[in-house]
């Protein structure tokens, strides 16, 4: 009879032993009863009506099914960090000094027994979020679900639309948004000069000969939201008309004058390329016709256009210099002829230069040279 007393004892009877960095929370029918110290606790419980839950005052955080319940009561006060974070709020938590965690709306707990935590509670009142410890907040495992972060780098702008509406320019540098105050879309721009090559580009002259052109643009952007918001694709709209103003330039020229005024052609083409660039929020910085390549039986007839100009020319030259010799010989044949002198003078060159390669004899009279030569072998 002893031993089923004993067996009934121990069915009814509830031993709870809470160690000395633990507190538990007793319940009854699941209501919340009181906090249980550090120590020994025995509970007859016949009906099974008592709960005891131990929550460890050395963790972090705690996290509990009852307890918003147990906070209501007021019975961690003193010995914990509540926070309830409405709507608008977040909160860094640091714990020891070290940055924990970053939290959003709920209810949270820090038991500050054997921690020393604090917290501070920010009011989000637009979608950029701002922190001078924004790398250390940024590290914290479970960030990525509060903020998304947009880096841009030098040479870059970014153009900030939410909910589908132009909010501001950004800067190159790291942007952070909260998450959950609206739809946050970062449109980068890059600033640096880009090149367009128009290559392939068949057009007809005037005089109606059909040549391919390449053409290359360099451009650089001057209005973000003017080069993103004007068209689809304003790259691709500075092509086209890059080839529209290929053909309305070259279209009113013949050949002849293309090949002849290349600068005045690529002149023109750029003052109209800038025109309409600037209603596509950029600047043309250079334009330059690349290469005019001209069918095969043109390349054959330009060939022998050239090369009969060119023996043209070599026979204006010789004759040219043919009639300089001539008329160089005549004003000599004057010049000795009025003076004696001067032809007994460039009689003896003449005597040299032969005396150079054979044998002469000179005979010289009282006239001073002979007016014949006597012996000449």
């Amino acid at each position: 009879m002893k031993h089923l007393t004993k067996n009934v004892l121990h069915r009814i009877l509830m031993r709870v032993h809470i160690r000395k960095h633990e507190i538990g929370l007793l319940f009854k029918d699941n209501a919340f009863e009181r906090i249980l110290e550090p120590g020994i606790y025995h509970f007859l419980d016949p009906k099974n009506r008592l709960l005891v839950s131990l929550l460890d005052e050395r963790h972090t955080m705690w996290n509990h099914a009852h307890l918003r319940e147990v906070v209501k009561a007021g019975a961690l006060e003193g010995r914990t960090l509540l926070l309830d974070l409405k709507e608008d709020e977040r909160a860094i938590v640091t714990v020891n000094g070290t940055i924990h965690a970053v939290l959003d709306t709920g209810q949270y707990v820090f038991p500050n027994t054997f921690n020393e935590v604090s917290a501070e509670v920010l009011t989000v009142t637009g979608v950029r979020f701002e922190h001078p410890k924004m790398t250390a907040l940024l590290n914290v495992s479970g960030t990525a679900t509060l903020f998304t972060v947009h880096q841009l780098d030098a040479g870059t702008l970014g153009l900030l639309y939410v909910d589908g509406v132009f909010e501001a320019t950004l800067h190159p540098g790291r942007h952070v948004f909260h998450r959950k105050t609206g739809t946050v879309k970062v449109q980068r721009v890059d600033l640096r000069e880009r090149v367009l090559d128009v290559g392939g580009q068949d057009i007809m002259t005037e005089d109606k000969v059909s040549i391919r052109l390449n053409a290359v643009v360099g451009y650089r952007v001057a209005d973000a939201r003017k080069f993103h918001e004007a068209t689809e694709d304003a790259a691709q709209a500075l092509y086209r008309d890059t080839q529209l103003a290929l053909r309305a330039t070259v279209g009113t020229r013949n050949l002849d004058t293309l090949l002849a005024e290349k600068d005045a052609v690529t002149a023109e083409l750029a003052e109209t390329l800038r025109q309409r660039a600037a209603h596509l929020g950029c600047t043309v910085e250079h334009v330059g016709i690349r290469d005019i390549i001209l069918p095969g039986d043109m390349k054959d007839l330009m060939n022998k256009v050239t090369e009969a100009k060119k023996a043209a020319e070599a026979n204006l030259i010789v004759r040219r210099e043919e009639t300089a010799a001539m008329r160089s010989q005549v004003n000599t044949a004057k010049l000795l002829e009025n003076n004696p002198t001067l032809m007994r003078l460039r009689e003896l060159e003449v005597l040299e230069k032969i005396a150079g390669h054979n044998k002469l004899n000179v005979v010289l009279g009282e006239k001073g040279l002979a007016d014949r030569v006597m012996n000449l072998l």
